[in-house]
């Protein structure tokens, strides 16, 4: 890849930059890339608390307490941690089971209790990162996890509209369908002048975004600072603070003011929140640890430099962040897609990036209040909602047919029941789902080669033969690392795969992968973490090939497709 501002300051551009110490070498860079992402993180995480039912002043705490931790843990090179718009649905769905939920103004009588939840979350996390657990956030399906994320962007919409609108009447839903149900009485409320600011800032957003591949200046400073910018300036010339004060972005004059503790004491003496707070862990540790792995994985595939992040170390570091972040009343912790993907546009090297992103959200939360204060509440949920669009488009629709039908019916079901039910029960209608596909596939693809009059696996045999390891066999013979598969492969069992696969001895010069006539099935998620080892592999200049794959009958022409053994390959 061409790295121009590499080759002008004299850094190797072969050199690997390093976190730590060493990584000092390019602090220029850093700093440089740190002050662009502050920019954007700042609007960012402030509209992030508002979503998450509470006031922006604890987005941005999360922000700087992710920055000050996150770079001497590491896991990662290019990621910036702090408060998620994924995790905005779920932290106030929480609150309101633990009591309600606030909003831009103060917070709500859950939040006291919320931050219990982040602090078990992040024990919860170092001890699955020490037992060495991270891998197994890959066993939730793809499809699902995309039906996830396209779940949370529909919510995030919805649940800005009061904010977008201006409307101030008292606001009761919390479900999704309730939403639904008030979108008329929203429109009906609005404050035309707010919604007029708001609609701007949005079509301004789309516009950018629409020309960011086509405008160099757009891929190192992102639309949503034009916008938030563009936004302040018009909610000025309109003179919205006039109107309504409550219009306006609001930060307490002691930034300190936003720090609040964990009541744990009152939370284990009410019996009647117990449940409510293990489903909020569960379902924080489960959503937490998938994202952040996920935006790990996707910022390393277009990192420059072609770094790897150690999963069981970004879960640590996630860990420790919450827990530090709950203790002074933050909200919960992970890598942000958006914002690791600013610094990577604007030259960012190591960590450092992140550090320096915190540092200047404190400079401004010291001398450019005033200055942030006139921010337009309308523009953050205008910021959101188009966030929230960008997770849910029709491209991302489009994407899931092209790989296959039947992991674009696992998506479309997995938003189904979230959207029903809840992010928790929305991810475990989706492994079901993935499960019993799989499960079908695999019996289907054995009764089409074995023919009637042979012995069939039960059902039930066939589903567990998801969750065994599939490889027979890996060993080195001369140079070469060989590894046999002999079972189906799917998203229950190919961490196993996986970690065979990655672990080449230091001797061999090649790689290759036996898919054997047993397999049957290898599943969507399965075929692209099998593509994945190849692309490590080639990272690491070691040739693999895939023998046996080749001959599967595929069910789309998409790469990562689910792939059945097909009589054919019985016969050869």
């Amino acid at each position: 890849m061409h790295t121009p501002a590499i080759e002008h300051t004299g850094i190797d551009p072969t050199e690997k930059p390093q976190n730590g110490v060493a990584g000092l070498k390019y602090i220029r860079n850093d700093i440089l890339s740190g002050i662009v992402v502050s920019l954007v993180s700042l609007p960012l995480s402030s509209g992030i608390a508002i979503a998450s039912g509470a006031p922006p002043i604890y987005g941005l705490i999360s922000a700087i307490i992710a920055g000050l931790i996150f770079p001497f843990i590491g896991g990662a090179y290019l990621t910036i941690a702090g408060p998620a718009a994924g995790l905005a649905p779920a932290l106030m769905a929480i609150m309101v089971a633990l009591g309600g939920a606030g909003n831009a103004e103060g917070v709500g009588e859950g939040y006291r209790f919320l931050i219990v939840v982040i602090f078990m979350v992040g024990c919860l996390q170092i001890v699955l990162a020490l037992l060495k657990l991270a891998r197994f956030a890959s066993a939730i399906p793809l499809s699902v996890v995309e039906g996830m994320l396209a779940s949370i962007g529909i919510l995030i919409m919805v649940k800005q509209l009061p904010m977008f609108l201006g409307y101030k009447g008292n606001e009761h839903p919390h479900e999704f369908i309730e939403y639904i149900a008030d979108i008329p009485s929203f429109f009906a409320g609005m404050t035309s002048i707010v919604g007029i600011v708001g609609l701007s800032t949005l079509l301004l957003l789309f516009t950018l975004g629409a020309l960011q591949k086509k405008v160099p200046l757009l891929k190192v400073i992102p639309p949503h600072l034009f916008a938030v910018v563009f936004g302040l300036i018009l909610g000025q010339v309109v003179q919205l603070g006039k109107v309504d004060p409550t219009f306006l972005l609001k930060l307490p004059e002691n930034p300190f003011d936003g720090i609040h503790s964990p009541h744990f004491a009152e939370l284990f003496s009410r019996t009647d929140l117990w449940y409510a707070a293990a489903m909020g862990v569960i379902t924080l540790t489960l959503i937490d640890g998938v994202e952040s792995l996920a935006t790990a994985i996707a910022i390393d595939r277009i990192d420059p430099y072609k770094r790897r992040s150690a999963p069981n170390r970004v879960l640590l570091a996630m860990g420790i962040s919450n827990i530090a972040s709950s203790l002074v009343g933050g909200l919960t912790i992970i890598p942000g897609g958006v914002k690791s993907k600013v610094n990577i546009a604007s030259g960012g090297k190591t960590l450092w990036a992140n550090f320096t992103n915190a540092v200047c959200l404190v400079i401004y939360l010291i001398f450019a209040r005033d200055l942030i204060n006139l921010i337009p509440k309308c523009v953050l949920a205008a910021v959101l909602i188009y966030t929230g669009w960008k997770m849910c488009e029709p491209m991302v629709w489009r994407h899931m047919a092209k790989i296959g039908k039947e992991q674009l019916a696992i998506f479309a079901f997995t938003i189904a029941v979230t959207l029903a039910t809840d992010l928790l029960w929305g991810i475990i209608a989706g492994l079901i789902a993935t499960l019993l596909l799989d499960g079908f596939l695999y019996y289907g693809s054995i009764s089409n080669l074995r023919g009637n009059g042979e012995e069939h696996p039960t059902t039930a045999s066939g589903l567990l033969s998801m969750f065994r390891n599939p490889v027979s066999k890996a060993e080195l013979i001369g140079d070469v690392y060989h590894v046999s598969i002999d079972g189906p492969l799917s998203c229950f069992n190919s961490m196993l795969m996986s970690e065979r696969i990655e672990s080449i001895p230091w001797k061999a010069r090649e790689v290759v992968v036996h898919v054997g006539p047993s397999t049957y099935l290898i599943d969507h998620t399965a075929c692209e973490n099998l593509m994945h080892a190849v692309e490590i592999a080639h990272d690491a200049n070691i040739p693999m090939r895939l023998d046996g794959m080749q001959s599967m009958k595929r069910l789309s022409a998409h790469h990562a497709c689910v792939h059945v053994m097909s009589p054919s390959v019985a016969v050869s």
